[in-house]
């Protein structure tokens, strides 16, 4: 199906493309394609005006800095999966980057445009929201960061303003001692997670965080999991009951028989087990 038609721009700094996206509601911001070109081409969005912004140099790129990997917005998945940064500093991030769609999707997609586009069916939602990332948006008002606590607010939505672009994601560099895992259960078609756990535990299993996308109506945390570990240590008697309370608390909607809930129980013990087997 065709696009309904549309004015294009292509932007060569933030500067400009903040401009352009001042003109009006129907303007849209064009990364690498995958989110907003199928919604186009379904007539489910109909953009006056989409703004290119691959070219602006400032979005694109990964340094560290002070215990902080910031990774431009315009970093596509595969650079995720490969940065050397992001491999010794963040490696969730790798991890979950790594099992995005596949290598066509990984190899055009952006951080940024996955985490703007909010599918409640996403991967990077759950690794950036156990790590406990921060969003830098750019907009009328300057320069903002907004939490991943705060950035997901509903099914393809946002914290972001109307006028507001991503320019980069800055996350907490992991403890050195540090053991991660992302798991999922893909869907046959699409390869979007049924449900997708991250985790991680740190700090000789002090620290231990849980991120679920897929099975809700948006990411959440297991908070009730993660305070659990945290007092017992992440060991083969602690897994269950955790799973069991990520279970219990999971934020699922439609969930009659109960598989959802299931669901989550399985993964993050799942998750858990093989993060334990690389902390020991």
């Amino acid at each position: 199906m065709l696009t309904a038609p549309f004015e294009f721009r292509r932007a060569s700094t933030v500067n400009e493309a903040a401009d352009w996206l001042q003109q009006g509601t129907e303007v849209k911001l064009l990364a690498g394609g995958h989110s907003l070109l199928p919604l186009m081409k379904l007539r489910l969005a109909a953009p006056a005006m989409v703004v290119d912004i691959s070219g602006i140099p400032e979005l694109h790129g990964v340094i560290a800095h002070d215990g902080v990997v910031t990774v431009g917005a315009m970093t596509r998945h595969v650079e995720v999966v490969k940065n050397p940064l992001i491999l010794a500093e963040a490696p969730l991030l790798s991890q979950t980057a790594a099992v995005i769609g596949d290598v066509q999707v990984r190899n055009r997609g952006t951080i940024g445009g996955s985490l703007c586009h909010a599918d409640t069916a996403a991967d990077l939602p759950a690794a950036v929201l156990a790590l406990d990332a921060q969003m830098v948006v750019s907009g009328p008002d300057g320069v903002r960061k907004i939490p991943a606590s705060e950035f997901f607010v509903a099914p393809f939505v946002t914290a972001l303003g109307p006028q507001e672009l991503l320019v980069a994601v800055e996350v907490p560099s992991m403890p050195s001692d540090a053991v991660s895992t992302y798991l999922k259960r893909p869907h046959p078609a699409s390869g979007y997670p049924v449900i997708g756990v991250a985790c991680w535990v740190g700090y000789g299993g002090a620290t231990v965080r849980l991120a679920i996308t897929g099975i809700g109506p948006t990411v959440f945390r297991a908070a009730e999991a993660e305070a659990y570990l945290a007092a017992h240590g992440l060991n083969s008697s602690s897994i269950g009951e955790a799973a069991r309370l990520a279970a219990v608390h999971a934020p699922v909607e439609d969930d009659i028989t109960g598989y959802k809930r299931q669901l989550v129980s399985v993964y993050v013990s799942r998750a858990l087990q093989h993060t334990a087997k690389g902390k020991n």
